[in-house]
């Protein structure tokens, strides 16, 4: 699947065992972590970035949490 036009991605944020939380995303490899959500939405943005090419970065980050 090519990334060209992907508008949208979507990560499963999950409270860590060791605390703190974890995202991944859906259809693509990327994982972050963090102590706070604040902290994790910053390193997912920063993780996107550096995951695709400026072209064909998503302008859509959605983070769905898991219960």
């Amino acid at each position: 699947m090519s990334n060209r036009g992907m508008h949208e991605i979507i990560f499963l944020v999950e409270e860590a065992d060791e605390g703190g939380y974890i995202a991944r995303a859906v259809n693509e490899s990327i994982f972050t972590e963090a102590d706070t959500l604040e902290d994790l939405r910053r390193n997912v943005r920063e993780a996107v970035e550096c995951h695709f090419e400026d072209a064909t970065v998503p302008k859509v980050i959605r983070l769905h949490t898991c219960s």
